[in-house]
């Protein structure tokens, strides 16, 4: 009996630690990570931000208030953002590539459960002193994305290799620049650079399945390597023959190539989406609601339902080759289906396995 009571009781101490959202504090101590510095204010994705600094034992794992809680200024703080009224960022630190609150619990608990990608936030970085090589990647890393802009995962594993990248989008700064005759801002770069060089090179490379021979690299370890080849010591190396026919000898001949390129020329240019997305709404609107979701020839089913949700459809959405699901999924829900009137909050759903029976 005194073994099933330690048991149960270990596993009871296991339940509720996993009920909460992450501590801070465990996870510096696990990090060792006890330097900091101060990054400004930034927009950060919501999905990122999986815990709290001094409350965490207030919200679950989905960043739920606890129910023997008050709810008070939580709804306080919902009926704010319903009513788009103006909030002060809230302020997070970072560990790595996750976020813990510091002042701004209930903004982020009503962030979440209304579905937003991103929120302002003041944030510290709390990072490792130590010179290993993880830590080294993660600083330059962050310094990548303070200088680019860019929050699209990049992911290296060798050191320098960043700075590889950085240098590739200052010459599409000054190309633009001296060549086309139109200014351009490092960061207005980089995000020019990314859609129009470095997503099609690493759609080709997913699509010749180089990936394969090189099971401990990333596509942007392969990235640079072949653009670093290419376009800077000019060895016209062999990929595979459908790769070898889209590369070219210069950077900005590859990204003028690319963007001329039809769907049946460029494997994958067009792809197409699914999605659901959970919807409350004012019941009053319901019925005109759905009449205009009805009108939008992406919108393939809708179901009003009881529950947590009112309305729930189902979105078909074609991209390009250099736009990501999330960024196309999140332009036509905020710009078609939020703009709604009487649309109160959505919830996005991406399914990542699908079956479907043939009747």
């Amino acid at each position: 009996m005194r073994n099933m009571s330690n048991i149960l009781e270990t596993l009871m101490r296991f339940h509720r630690k996993e009920a909460h959202v992450k501590s801070f504090n465990e996870a510096q101590e696990k990090e060792g990570a006890f330097d900091m510095r101060d990054l400004g204010i930034q927009k950060i994705p919501v999905d990122k931000i999986v815990g709290s600094v001094g409350r965490y034992q207030d919200f679950d794992s989905k960043f739920r208030m606890m129910k023997h809680l008050s709810r008070e200024r939580l709804e306080s703080v919902k009926k704010f953002m319903q009513e788009g009224k103006p909030l002060s960022p809230v302020r997070l630190y970072q560990i790595r590539d996750e976020y813990y609150v510091l002042d701004g619990n209930h903004r982020i608990a009503a962030a979440k459960e209304f579905g937003y990608s991103d929120m302002e936030a003041q944030v510290v970085e709390f990072f490792a002193s130590e010179n290993t090589l993880e830590h080294i990647l993660h600083r330059e890393k962050i310094e990548f994305r303070e200088r680019t802009g860019l929050l699209y995962p990049i992911d290296m594993t060798e050191a320098g290799q960043y700075g590889h990248l950085m240098e590739q989008i200052a010459t599409h700064q000054r190309y633009t620049e001296n060549i086309e005759g139109r200014p351009l801002s490092f960061q207005n770069a980089a995000a020019e650079w990314y859609r129009t060089i470095y997503s099609p090179l690493v759609a080709i490379i997913q699509k010749g399945r180089l990936m394969k021979s090189f099971p401990k690299r990333s596509v942007a370890d392969l990235y640079a390597f072949i653009s670093y080849h290419q376009w800077e010591k000019g060895s016209m190396r062999k990929y595979g023959s459908g790769i070898d026919k889209l590369l070219s000898k210069d950077m900005e001949d590859f990204r003028e190539k690319m963007s001329g390129k039809k769907e049946i020329e460029y494997p994958e240019m067009l792809r197409e989406i699914t999605a659901f997305v959970l919807m409350n709404v004012s019941g009053k609107r319901e019925d005109r609601i759905i009449e205009k979701l009805y009108e939008l020839k992406e919108v393939r089913e809708i179901h009003s339902v009881h529950g947590d949700v009112d309305v729930l459809i189902k979105i078909m959405l074609t991209r390009d080759l250099v736009s990501s699901d999330a960024e196309m999924i999140g332009q036509f829900v905020h710009n078609q289906v939020r703009q709604i009137p009487g649309v109160i909050s959505t919830q996005t759903l991406i399914p990542s396995i699908s079956k479907i029976k043939s009747v």
